[in-house]
């Protein structure tokens, strides 16, 4: 485009056991006979974290890279004074993050980019998925998608579609597996790219997405190599534990209108799929607390019948009596478990959906929560959907992180209803309770989180961790959980050789991916926990954090990785930093209003209380 063509770009992708190693790489080269900006523009999943970046210009590498993010911002604002930086990295989706790079080159030079980043990948509703976004923005003369997937435990089942495959690419997609190898490749010629015979725009234009699963003759497996393991477990053909559910809706007057017809249909919907087994109340919160029963009942067609004249009877009134509604659904599920009104085996949830802020009875966030962690006292997780961008979504993670469940944004668009819907399903189907992976204490160090309040069907619990001894080659892992019928208890045993036999294929792994994958998952739960913790223990995990984010080289929100270019043509150095959900959604929803004098002022005290770069929020937003 505009003399810069691109000639080739490559995603190739390596999973060994889960985890997904990408790299990204593509060559330009400008047409043109003055000087270009040549753009490097890719949206990777929000759960990945990049680990490098380098730009090649006519033979001359110029790297990324990662430092704390204290020392590359204050290298960064030395460099933002001479004007010589831009912000790289910005929210672009729901699931994804924009990395752009632009760099300006000399007439007939070439630039190849290549960035790698790596990820977990997670199974939900008995498949692991991985996402790869596709926008070369132009017709590319040698486009190549390349997956290898290597599992030990075996491949069941592998497919891959994309959002902008038509019949004629289908064939294209090259896809083939068997015993631990899967393979797939997509390689459309410049033809096939086009959208019409004569045109120059490019067909590849949304996701690609590769699912499969592995074979399962027992529920766990576990891998050790080079004093590290990893421990997948993911039972089959378990009963269904009856749930005890209570949904906690915000009626509000903000939520007047597409909201809560959007909230109805959803729960209409759910209704379809509660059980016969299971018990479910309705609490609305507006300024008032009503609730649709005094306690649970059970889910009988009689039930049923008349809680769907109630939700179809749901309407909007008043403020938002958020702590009111919250301890009135605590309170009556406490009850309901105490009485033994449900049955002693069985899972409870809460699930609260608001669109606001509190702002009757008790409002300040920080009572809230303490009340909240007192009532539920860890015995079941609560689960906290913010619907659209009034929300104080920091608060809603960390009530939820606090008492064993997760937040989740519901977007405000016309699948909000699908949207709720499918988080329902997400958690609508626990088999086990209380499960505990307990390993030796005196040959573990560093162990991932392994005690979890339920295991849904179709989805896995990974433990990983790091031996004492280095050359420890076998383990023993104590299984324990509370099941529909009976308490699940096992003991299972693995050892190196074990694991080397079923790791022939040397040429599939990437040799320290159980390590990466224990620095990824640690990372994660860290910066995780570090959400709700204040204090001496939020430095804490802090700094852990931070010493194995700059040891493995990840760009989390504690690092950030510098990019520098070519001193000539007035090329500016970059800052890539992981965009943070909770300021994205805020300046998304500040900036969304008319620009008033006010409003601005408040964006840029904003910024300078956070100290992040102007640069990013224009780019953002």
């Amino acid at each position: 485009v505009n003399g810069i063509e691109i000639y080739s770009m490559k995603i190739d992708s390596r999973v060994t056991s889960r985890f997904a190693h990408n790299v990204i790489t593509s060559q330009a080269v400008n047409r043109g006979n003055v000087h270009k900006e040549v753009f490097f523009d890719v949206e990777l999943p929000k759960t990945a974290f990049i680990t490098n970046f380098s730009m090649t210009i006519d033979g001359v590498t110029y790297p990324g890279t990662i430092k704390e993010k204290e020392v590359a911002r204050k290298q960064y604002e030395k460099a933002v004074s001479k004007g010589q930086t831009a912000g790289l990295v910005k929210a672009s989706g729901r699931k994804t993050e924009k990395f752009t790079v632009s760099v300006n080159i000399e007439a007939a030079s070439k630039v190849t980019f290549e960035l790698t980043y790596e990820e977990l990948l997670k199974r939900q509703f008995g498949k692991y998925e991985m996402f790869i976004k596709v926008k070369p923005k132009q017709l590319v003369k040698d486009f190549e998608i390349e997956v290898n997937i290597f599992e030990p435990q075996g491949i069941t089942e592998l497919e891959a579609e994309g959002t902008f495959i038509t019949n004629d690419l289908q064939n294209i997609i090259k896809k083939t597996f068997s015993e631990k190898k899967g393979h797939i490749s997509f390689r459309p010629t410049l033809d096939q790219q086009r959208t019409c015979a004569n045109c120059s725009q490019s067909v590849l234009d949304g996701d690609f997405t590769v699912r499969y699963d592995v074979k399962r003759t027992t529920p766990d497996n576990l891998q050790i190599v080079n004093g590290y393991f990893v421990h997948f477990f993911a039972p089959t053909n378990l009963p269904k534990l009856p749930k005890n559910v209570i949904f906690v809706i915000d009626i509000s007057g903000s939520m007047s209108g597409r909201e809560i017809e959007q909230t109805r249909e959803a729960l209409l919907k759910i209704l379809d799929d509660i059980e016969e087994d299971d018990f479910f109340n309705f609490i609305l919160f507006g300024s008032e607390v009503h609730t649709w029963k005094e306690t649970l009942i059970k889910a009988t067609p009689e039930n049923l019948d008349e809680a769907r004249k109630f939700v179809r009877g749901i309407d909007t009134a008043g403020m938002t009596n958020l702590h009111g509604g919250i301890m009135r659904g605590i309170d009556m599920l406490n009850a309901a478990r105490e009485g033994n009104l449900v049955p002693k085996r069985s899972a409870s949830i809460i699930i609260m959906l608001t669109d606001g802020q509190p702002n009757v009875g008790i409002s300040n966030t920080q009572d809230i929560q303490v009340h909240v962690k007192k009532a539920i006292e860890g015995e079941y997780p609560l689960y906290n959907l913010g619907f659209g961008y009034g929300v104080d979504y920091s608060f809603l993670e960390k009530m939820a992180l606090e008492n064993k469940g997760l937040a989740r944004r519901i977007y405000p668009d016309s699948d909000a209803a699908l949207q709720l819907q499918g988080f329902y399903d997400e958690v609508s189907n626990p088999m086990l309770t209380d499960v505990e992976l307990n390993y030796p204490e005196n040959e573990i160090s560093d162990l991932t989180e392994n005690s979890f309040k339920h295991f849904y069907d179709g989805s896995e619990i990974v433990v990983a961790g790091r031996f004492i001894d280095n050359n420890q080659n076998s383990l023993t892992v104590d299984v324990r959980g509370e099941g529909a019928n009976d308490a699940l208890s096992y003991t299972t045993r693995q050892d190196a050789e074990q694991t080397a036999k079923a790791f022939q294929e040397q040429e599939y792994i990437f040799g320290d991916y159980i390590e990466r994958l224990w620095a990824y998952l640690t990372i994660e739960q860290l910066l995780e926990k570090r959400i709700a913790a204040t204090g001496e223990e939020k430095e804490n995990l802090t700094a852990e954090a931070l010493d194995l984010s700059l040891k493995y080289k990840f760009v989390t929100p504690l690092t950030s990785m510098v990019v520098t270019k070519p001193e000539d043509y007035n090329n500016q150095d970059g800052i890539a930093d992981k965009p943070i959900e909770v300021l994205n959604m805020y300046l998304k929803n500040l900036l969304s209003k008319p620009c008033t004098c006010i409003v601005y002022a408040k964006l840029l005290f904003i910024v300078k209380l956070i100290s992040i770069k102007p640069s990013f929020i224009t780019e953002s937003y």
